[in-house]
């Protein structure tokens, strides 16, 4: 569907108010590590809501009860990234960043339509494929996803515009006058047309890793990770046991890059799940995997300068197990089919094609190269493109109070993304954190600066002094950790 046709759909009235019977349920951590008591429900909304007689789907949702019996009326929703990610795991994975806000406050998880228990659409293959696959295995596989979904789903029909209006069904049906948002990376987005489109039903917005919305993201994702990387590299080389350990660890991953840009490196490694041998052909494209996924986190990236040094010694082992480890999370946790479905219609059109072929020299130098966003472009091609609100990428301008997190190595919403986001609003603040990465909802301190600006939904007097004292998990100079 076209952008024009979805004026169609941005027309549609707001939907009624629909009920949502929930009975009680666990939602379990995706490693079975921790479980957690909630309230669970389905709510039926139509694929396609101009035509609300076709088919429905069934939008899993929780609601994870406030501690306190005189809890406030205005829940926290909490919208996860991806895009493909379920709110619903993610927040079983980060539960402990909300507990504070848990005290008082309601928390809302809706899986978005397309991941999770909302109708997931899978794809069999995993993030880094179209960094490894030749053109026409791409091709091959976008088609055969496809035909793979289609008995039940209409992919055009996945896009953040449809999902926001999903939001406002789910709000209406729970009876909440008002709500709070948390958005994470791709799920800013999300909470940002939600307060476009219903502000009088927005108190306050948190969002970590942002997305500004007049962005289409995507081309410039393999300079932004190229950047992540040398700030964390320089890092190491700022500090002092890691610099004597390692010397400068941009001589091992260029030594790792050149090494494999002469040829796959055969490597018998340990499965993580199974534990038995599995022999690992580890390539420039498995390299880049583990550099972007590992580039993510504080504590993963703390990694990076020791297995970069054993594979400049030619041991690839310590970088193909973390291969193994990190392609199965990523194919476990994102819904691949609903990834497409977002950026086919939402970012690779709004691409600017004459800034994108002056870019190809300079994305070229980059671990992650030119193939990735080729992939993009080719899957792109023949995904069907859903509805897309006329103002997604416009201008924004809100008077909600928002706080907005980066992280100063993030690999893919950079810090400049918040500063060119916080013009959108009135009540902005934008707090970077030195030395993190993608995500700052486990860094020190800002589980206490959400419930703080939460509970005022004010950001005049948020004392974020705490930030300033946050470091992140030091470079480990040997397999046993960092150094004492």
């Amino acid at each position: 569907m076209s952008v024009l046709s979805a004026l169609a759909h941005a027309a549609l009235a707001a939907p009624p108010p629909a009920t949502l019977k929930l009975s009680a349920c666990e939602l379990e951590h995706p490693l079975r590590l921790a479980a957690f008591a909630a309230e669970c429900g389905s709510l039926s909304v139509p694929e396609d809501p101009a035509h609300p007689e076709g088919r429905h789907i069934g939008l899993a949702i929780a609601r994870v009860a406030a501690i306190s019996r005189r809890k406030q009326p205005d829940p926290l929703f909490v919208l996860a990234g991806g895009p493909g990610q379920s709110a619903r795991e993610f927040y079983t994975t980060v539960a402990g960043a909300f507990a504070r806000i848990l005290r008082e406050r309601d928390i809302v998880l809706v899986d978005q339509r397309g991941t999770g228990g909302s109708n997931r659409l899978d794809c069999a293959e995993g993030d880094d494929f179209t960094g490894r696959a030749t053109q026409a295995e791409v091709v091959a596989a976008t088609r055969q996803c496809l035909a793979a979904l289609k008995p039940r789903a209409d992919v055009a029909f996945y896009t953040t515009s449809l999902a926001v209006t999903d939001l406002e069904r789910v709000r209406a049906a729970l009876g909440y006058e008002r709500i709070n948002l948390y958005g994470a990376s791709y799920g800013t987005r999300v909470a940002q047309q939600y307060l476009r489109h219903y502000p009088g039903r927005t108190r306050s917005v948190i969002l970590d890793g942002v997305v500004p919305v007049e962005l289409a993201l995507g081309f410039t994702s393999a300079l932004d990770a190229e950047r992540s990387l040398g700030d964390i590299l320089a890092r190491c080389r700022g500090e002092e046991a890691c610099r004597g350990r390692f010397g400068d660890p941009v001589k091992d991953y260029r030594a790792v890059r050149r090494a494999l840009s002469e040829g796959v490196a055969l490597v018998s490694v340990p499965d993580p799940s199974t534990g038995l041998s599995r022999q690992v052909e580890f390539s420039s494209d498995s390299l880049a995997a583990v550099l972007r996924l590992g580039s993510y986190s504080a504590d993963y990236a703390a990694l990076l300068p020791l297995m970069l040094h054993a594979g400049a010694d030619n041991d690839f082992g310590p970088l193909a197990a973390q291969y193994l480890l990190v392609q199965r999370s990523v194919v476990d946790a994102l819904a691949g089919g609903m990834h497409n479905s977002v950026v086919c219609a939402e970012d690779v059109p709004f691409f600017d094609r004459s800034t994108v072929d002056s870019a190809r020299l300079a994305l070229a130098t980059t671990y992650l190269g030119t193939s990735q966003l080729d992939g993009l472009q080719t899957i792109c091609g023949i995904w069907p493109r859903g509805p897309v609100d006329a103002d997604l990428h416009a201008p924004l301008e809100s008077a909600v109070p928002a706080l907005l997190l980066s992280g100063s190595d993030d690999p893919v919403t950079s810090p400049a993304f918040a500063d060119e986001a916080l013009r959108s609003f009135a009540q902005g603040l934008s707090l970077v954190l030195e030395g993190f990465g993608h995500g700052q909802l486990t860094a020190p301190c800002v589980d206490r600066l959400m419930e703080q600006f939460v509970a005022s939904a004010s950001t005049a007097l948020l004392d974020a002094s705490c930030i300033r004292k946050a470091s992140p998990l030091p470079f480990f100079t040997s397999l046993n950790g960092p150094p004492p």
